[in-house]
Order: C-alpha cells, then sequence, then structure tokens
C-alpha cells in the first residue's frame, strides 16, 4: 500500500454559486420549488440571474466545498473536477487552491463558446436561511474516466464521491473509475447522496453503486428515506446499515446518527445563535466527518467535527467557512 498524501480527495461537480435574499412570492414568480434542487438549461439560468437580487458569488459545488472545508481543518486535501477555461474558472481555481486544495484537473478549452462554461448555481435564500437552488452544470458536466488520476486517487485514505455527478452517464463511469482505483489501492470510497431528487431519479444506480462499490455513505433524514422509501427512520437506518460499513444520516436541528454495523451513535448539533443560510451544511459535516475518519478517530468524535463544520457555515452567508476550523476544534478540544 502506498503512503497517503491526502486525508480526502472529492470528485464532484466544479460550481460556482450565487446566493442572493428572496421571499416566497419570488420563488412562486419563478416557479421554484422552495427548498430544492433543480438543473436548468443555459438560457434558464441567465433568465433568472437576471430576475434575482443582488447577492454575492462564492465558489461552491457540494464536494468542492467539503474539501475546502477539510483544508480549513488543517487536513490535506484534494480535488477533481471540470471547469472552463473562463472568467469562473478561474474564480473556481483560484479559490479552491486558495482553500489549500490540490486541484490540477485540466479545465475544458473553448467550453464556453460551445454552451459548456465553468457551472453555476444560484441560490435564492429565504429568511430562515432555507435554500433553493437553479443549477446550470455546464463544464462541470463534462467530467469523464478519463479524467480521473488515478494515482492521486491512491495517494488519498478517502475518496469522496458527490451524488450529484450521478445526472451525466460519463460521470457515472468516472465514479465507477474512481472507486476501482481507491479499492485497488486499499482506500476507502465514500458517497453523498446530495438531494432528494438525485436520489428520486437514480434510486436503482445509487442502491447498486452503494451495494458494490461504497464504504462510506453521507445522507439527511430525507434523503435516507427516499432511497429506501420509507418514512421509518429506524427502518432505513438498518437498511443503509447492511449495505456499508459506516454511514452518517443528519437530521438538522437534531444533529446526526452515525451507524456502523448494529451501533449507533448519535451525536447533537451545535447550537447557532441565528441560521441566516443552510447552504453547505451537509458538505461541512461532511468536511469535519471524513476528516475524522481519516485520522482513525471515533466515531462520535468525527461526528462532533462533522456539527462543528456544519454549525460555523449556517451562521454566515456562502458554503465555505469563514472562520477557521482548526482554530474552533482546536476550542473544543476536537483536534
Amino acid at each position: 500500500m502506498t503512503d497517503i498524501r491526502y486525508d480526502v480527495c472529492a470528485v464532484g461537480n466544479a460550481i460556482v454559486d450565487v446566493l442572493s435574499p428572496c421571499d416566497e412570492a419570488f420563488l412562486k414568480a419563478q416557479d421554484l420549488a422552495p427548498n430544492s434542487m433543480q438543473l436548468v438549461d443555459a438560457a434558464r439560468s441567465a433568465a433568472l440571474y437576471d430576475a434575482m437580487a443582488p447577492g454575492v458569488e462564492a465558489s461552491g459545488g457540494s464536494a468542492g466545498n467539503t474539501v475546502a472545508g477539510v483544508g480549513s481543518f488543517g487536513g490535506r486535501a484534494a480535488y477533481i473536477g471540470k471547469v472552463a477555461d473562463d472568467t469562473l474558472g478561474q474564480v473556481f481555481t483560484h479559490d479552491i487552491r486558495a482553500a489549500g486544495v490540490h486541484f490540477d484537473t485540466p479545465a475544458l478549452k473553448g467550453g464556453a463558446a460551445e454552451g459548456f462554461g465553468t457551472g453555476r448555481c444560484l441560490v435564492n435564500v429565504l429568511a430562515d436561511g432555507q435554500r433553493t437552488m437553479a443549477t446550470f452544470l455546464g463544464a462541470a458536466n463534462q467530467l469523464f474516466a478519463d479524467d480521473i488520476d488515478e494515482a492521486l486517487i491512491a495517494d488519498s485514505a478517502i475518496v469522496y464521491l458527490e451524488g450529484y455527478l450521478f445526472d451525466p452517464a460519463p460521470a457515472r463511469a468516472a465514479f465507477e473509475r474512481a472507486a476501482a482505483a481507491a479499492h485497488r489501492a486499499g482506500r476507502k470510497v465514500a458517497i453523498t447522496l446530495s438531494d432528494t431528487f438525485v436520489v428520486a431519479r437514480w434510486r436503482a444506480e445509487l442502491l447498486d453503486f452503494i451495494e458494490q462499490s461504497a464504504d462510506i455513505v453521507l445522507a439527511n433524514e430525507a434523503e435516507l428515506g427516499a432511497l429506501f422509501e420509507t418514512d421509518d427512520f429506524d427502518a432505513a437506518a438498518d437498511k443503509l446499515a447492511a449495505l456499508v460499513e459506516i454511514a452518517a444520516v443528519t437530521r438538522g436541528a437534531e444533529g446526526s446518527v452515525i451507524l456502523r454495523g448494529d451501533e449507533r451513535v448519535a451525536v447533537p448539533a451545535y447550537p447557532v445563535d441565528k441560521v441566516v443560510d443552510t447552504t453547505g451544511a451537509g458538505d461541512q459535516y461532511a468536511a469535519g466527518f471524513l476528516l475524522g475518519l481519516a485520522r482513525g478517530r471515533p466515531l462520535a468524535e468525527a461526528g462532533a467535527l462533522g456539527s462543528l463544520a456544519a454549525a460555523e457555515v449556517i451562521a454566515h452567508w456562502g458554503p465555505r467557512p469563514m472562520t477557521r476550523l482548526s482554530d474552533l476544534a482546536a476550542e473544543k478540544g476536537l483536534l
């Protein structure tokens, strides 16, 4: 087995987020289901962007947010994702490298001219912090199996796969290649379910991939229920635990439950004075949790790192930490 250079290597959609405040009337006028994620084409993305209130731009993408969180904890992280050779692509590349993440996936040449500019996610946030997302994948949709750096995968303790990538078939082939390379090197494969809409579209395929290729699964309570088509949390949790080595299921303000065989570890959420924006909460939970696993921490401690990171990110706008997570963890005696 080769030496480990990275705690976590993530494979995901390289996206720049545009976050704006909104009210329910705006969502209704734009025919957006509250607290949902939908894929849109370039024309719809442009029209919605024009209608949105002034906001902020921040490099995002679910798995990209997670490895940025790993870097904020002081962990060693790498990322595989596709951007175009355009301005947003330069922004994404700068931001993820500035977060201490190794990123060298070649940019898509001429992508913008062919309708494959760097992906963007338009995030409309209600006053209670709940977000509604419309995503134009663009160049992110052009990630193929050949983009998987097998040496990089082998150098990483955990390979983390973003469920959103199940939408394009070529990216699923990239998943398979990444998972196979990880297992050949004796590494662990983790996957996040990402969204109930992803689960609804690809339930059978996700279940097959989880059973055949995943060691670790991250999900929220709604995604878990959708995966097994039940509202019975305990029954769904038992089914998931039977498929993988470890699973973590987040339950909002109730914290999370970590599953390993017959073991169940309840992890409380860290208190937050005011929830500003829930964008990135699950991504940052994954950052702390996966780093904890990669460093061999007990499940409860790994979950606590995840809860701490989630609490930091929901207290401000944007999907990535604004306070060094390593400092917060040190204050809590977690690192």
